[in-house]
């Protein structure tokens, strides 16, 4: 009897064994905690998605422990996808591990790397360990968006208020850790371009200088919910005041100074990461994050040369049909300082505009798309703080729908404020692009919840970028200065391919990407000089544009060609948007397999 006993309970243990280990590498679960290690580890990603358990932690990326955690982390998601069987997959399930197994070498790829780290909060791109601060897309400016309220950071409630205050900590302690990385960069000769740190430098000022009431992180203050009791607003006031003047403005303080007195006089004059140790490794290393492909810099070089004499084509065309009689050059400059595109006197007018785009969008909306997000967004003017050096640009809102996603405009002087390029800005920034695409990606309640957020470059910008050339089928267009517009924004996404690997790969300086610019678009010196400048600040990301478009409106062909009459873009753009944002390998592999169900 007693040997029977434990026969038994040896029967039961084994397959009890069995039960929980199928349970712990089954995919939902796999699924589920890899999106929980991607809040964690990007805490104000999380808000920004609404999931609000990390919003009084900002990760210090940068740091040595971080990275470990990363390189750890990473490793074991990729041994438990390696132990699933894919034949016991879904066809959804399948392509979601296939992204997630992408993700993980991709990102174990750049943590290895001498340069680069990753999981940087800002727009999904890597942080460079030794160069952590720049003059666009840093950390330094995304705070100080999220200090100011009306953002992604919630101020509604007494524990919004004090979270901020435990994330400032948090963000303090990033700025000391910048500032010994740097300083370990300056050892190694890895250190910023003069001109990018001379941009930085005054971005300080108003941190340092402003009086507490009229400070930026005390913005939140001043409208504090009526909710909150009379002695709580006391406190939280004195304690952000506090904060402000004892911590914030002597930490900035100290940072400005450093990048005067001591990083400044050692920053390179060159403007590439050919220019840095490894820095030909770590570029070719960002072509493939950013793209999602083997593309060398020099076939990218080419295709964006080619890219531009295509477009350049298409602009000789449409100036012609406008009647202007000079060179596409001459336009280039009519476009520029035409009076009749620069009509606005008061930056809610440019605001107003965007809004009647969206109205004239909607009413043919449903003749080119079938899934339509819940979530709205507002059309707000970018923060004076950082307006000098934005670029017009989309944050969502939570996939809730609670808040509302922000396509914001910066309007540095709206008498110059130049209308021609506004349709196409709108249909990438809006709908159907980043808000459209982004919205309908974290409510889709099919996809597992780390493919929610905002992810692979190449298919967001791709999709947006694509979104551009829909305008004639959206009602838009009509006006042929506007239509010269989109083709001026494609022409400024394949000039980065050519650009982007000029400097990075090929050794050319600002002023060459400057210059090469000026003489194919009609973008501003103003403007052009802030882009080159981006560019240089985050090397690979711009190529994602029109790589993605290209892959997208090749797939778009394909289609077309292959079904004829049973073609339909409603379906077309569907199976686009109905997984998440995928690397192009995987999304070509998704559109092929739909094409021949359909044939």
């Amino acid at each position: 009897m007693k040997q029977s006993l434990i026969f038994i309970f040896f029967i039961l243990l084994v397959f009890g064994c069995k039960e929980k280990t199928s349970e712990v590498i089954s995919i939902d679960s796999i699924f589920e905690d890899y999106y929980k290690f991607k809040d964690r580890i990007n805490p104000i990603e999380a808000t920004k998605g609404g999931n609000y358990e990390y919003n009084d932690v900002i990760a210090n990326y940068i740091s040595d422990d971080y990275q470990e955690d990363l390189r750890e982390n990473y490793t074991h998601f990729l041994n438990l996808l390696s132990e699933l069987d894919p034949k016991e997959l879904s066809e959804a399930d399948l392509l979601s591990m296939k992204v997630m197994k992408w993700d993980c070498e991709v990102k174990l790829e750049g943590l290895n790397n001498a340069i680069v780290t990753m999981a940087s909060p800002i727009y999904n791109l890597p942080s460079f360990e030794l160069m952590p601060l720049f003059q666009i897309q840093s950390l330094h400016l995304y705070v100080a968006q999220l200090a100011a309220g009306g953002s992604v950071q919630p101020f509604d409630t007494v524990e919004d208020y004090d979270n901020w205050l435990k994330r400032v900590d948090d963000y303090l302690i990033f700025l000391d850790t910048s500032i010994s990385m740097m300083k370990e960069g300056m050892s190694k000769e890895v250190v910023l371009p003069t001109v990018l740190t001379q941009k930085i430098i005054p971005q300080l000022d108003e941190f340092i200088t402003n009086p507490v009431d009229e400070h930026l992180f005390y913005k939140p203050i001043l409208s504090m919910p009526e909710s909150i009791n009379e002695e709580e607003k006391n406190r939280i006031s004195a304690e952000y005041s506090t904060m402000i003047t004892d911590k914030l403005k002597p930490k900035y303080t100290a940072l400005k100074q450093f990048l005067v007195n001591d990083y400044l006089p050692t920053c390179r004059e060159t403007s590439g990461l050919g220019a840095l140790p490894n820095g030909a490794e770590t570029y070719n290393y960002l072509i493939k994050l950013h793209t999602t492909t083997d593309m060398t810099a020099d076939e990218i070089h080419e295709l964006g040369k080619s890219e531009v004499a295509r477009i350049l084509i298409e602009m000789e065309d449409a100036k012609n049909k406008i009647g202007f009689k000079g060179d596409i050059k001459a336009f280039f400059e009519f476009v520029r300082s035409s009076p009749a595109q620069m009509p606005f006197t008061d930056p809610q007018q440019v605001i107003d505009n965007f809004n009647s785009i969206k109205e004239r969008i909607n009413k043919k909306l449903d003749q080119v798309f079938e899934l339509k997000p819940k979530a709205d967004f507002v059309v707000r003017r970018t923060e004076a703080f950082r307006e000098a050096s934005a670029s017009a640009e989309y944050v969502p809102g939570t996939k809730d729908a609670s808040r509302s996603g922000i396509f914001y405009v910066p309007i540095t002087e709206v008498r110059t404020y130049n209308t021609y390029s506004d349709e196409a800005l709108f249909l990438h920034e809006a709908i159907p692009g980043h808000h459209y695409q982004l919205s309908l990606q974290q409510e889709n309640t099919e996809l597992p919840e780390f493919l929610h957020p905002e992810s692979m470059g190449v298919f967001v910008e791709g999709w947006a970028l694509y979104a551009e050339s829909l305008g004639k089928e959206l009602g838009l267009y009509e006006d042929p200065i506007q239509y010269f517009g989109m083709l001026s924004m494609e022409m400024h996404r394949a000039i980065r391919l050519v650009v982007d690997t000029g400097i990075h790969s090929k050794g050319w300086t600002r002023e060459q990407a400057i210059q090469y610019s000026l003489d194919h678009e009609a973008e501003s010196e103003e403007s052009v000089i802030a882009e080159i400048e981006r560019y240089m600040a985050t090397p690979g990301q711009a190529l994602s544009y029109k790589i993605g478009q290209l892959k997208i409106r090749e797939l778009r062909t394909k289609a077309e060609t292959k079904l004829g009459s049973r073609f339909s873009i409603t379906a077309f753009n569907n199976q686009v948007l109905n997984s998440g944002s995928l690397p192009l390998v995987l999304l070509e592999e998704k559109i092929d397999k739909w094409i021949n169900s359909q044939i």
